[in-house]
């Protein structure tokens, strides 16, 4: 099994999950979203890299696509993501119901 299709299982649950829970997201939770994913985004591509370079682990190149940024293959960052996504969207379905305000 290739990197690339388990990332794919993370991702399509989180972005199940995301999406039902985005749908009672308040007003400028997609922002919140976006800019969370960059941070981690950023700080897994310095990390990782730091990482692999010193040797605490490495990759396989028969199991992942060749592209990478900085040392970390690009399927490393499909875990901060969906964990982003994941997070973000049960947040939104366990979050308590404000009632409805009719004006």
């Amino acid at each position: 099994m290739t990197y690339a299709l388990l990332s794919l299982v993370f991702l399509v649950v989180a972005g199940v999950v995301a999406a039902v829970g985005w749908r009672r997201a308040p007003r400028g939770h997609l922002r919140a979203v976006l800019v969370t994913a960059a941070a981690l985004v950023v700080l897994t591509a310095v990390f990782d890299t730091v990482m692999i370079a010193t040797g605490l682990f490495g990759y396989s190149d028969a199991h992942i696509w060749g592209v990478r940024i900085g040392l970390a293959p690009i399927e490393d960052f499909a875990y901060p993501i969906a964990g982003v996504l994941l997070l973000s969207g049960l947040w939104n379905l366990l979050a308590p119901r404000e009632p409805d305000r009719a004006h």
